[in-house]
């Protein structure tokens, strides 16, 4: 298992311009493609799952499958509340645990915090952008999940499980956007069961 980190999250550093996803997409396949591991299972949480998708997207060659948590294909997915809160971000939004880890982890110093978050809050604001035209495209065996109080509606995750060619929907009761941390007991039995190479029969299809 490899777990690769962001530009600007944890002990990598920032780099000049926006901080996009596809960037970040483009950032992860090349790390796929440096250690040689691909094609790769992909497990993405959150921004971790949109990185995924756009990977799954851009350089098919190189995942296997896809776990995209809790993350929408499109920002008018989150629910009406987490729109509001992308488009109204501010540091002080940020849990005082999270300011401390870039702290102490971050080669860019403290005094970098502000302007790597305002490229975040960019981020945030504005993306996902696929379309379903998009999602249509990623041939990859992908498993869409969330919470059922999760940033993303479940109608959403409906439509975009719809959408991708080759798709499980998994709907985790009683956990929101911290699922993985809330109930990981079933989320990892889920994790182990859609990236098992055989999967058991349907039967009334």
């Amino acid at each position: 298992m490899f777990l690769p980190e962001r530009r600007g999250h944890g002990r990598t550093p920032d780099v000049d311009g926006p901080l996009t996803y596809e960037g970040m997409a483009a950032d992860t396949a090349a790390f796929i493609e440096a250690l040689g591991i691909g094609p790769a299972h992909l497990v993405g949480w959150s921004d971790g799952a949109s990185v995924a998708l756009y990977v799954a997207l851009q350089r098919p060659e190189l995942v296997q499958k896809v776990i995209c948590m809790g993350a929408p294909a499109w920002f008018d997915g989150l629910t009406p509340k987490a729109q509001v809160d992308a488009q109204n971000l501010s540091l002080e939004h940020l849990p005082p645990s999270m300011i401390q880890a870039h702290r102490d982890l971050s080669p860019d110093g403290p005094d970098h915090l502000p302007i790597f978050f305002d490229k975040i809050a960019a981020l945030w604001a504005a993306e996902p952008h696929m379309t379903a035209e998009d999602l249509s495209r990623i041939t990859a065996p992908t498993l869409v999940m969330l919470g059922d109080d999760d940033v993303l509606t479940v109608e959403h995750a409906a439509t975009m499980a719809a959408t991708l060619p080759d798709a499980q929907l998994a709907v985790v009761p009683g956990t929101d956007h911290g699922l993985l941390f809330e109930k990981p007991d079933l989320v990892n039995r889920l994790f182990l069961d859609f990236l098992a190479d055989e999967q058991p029969p349907k039967l009334m299809s």
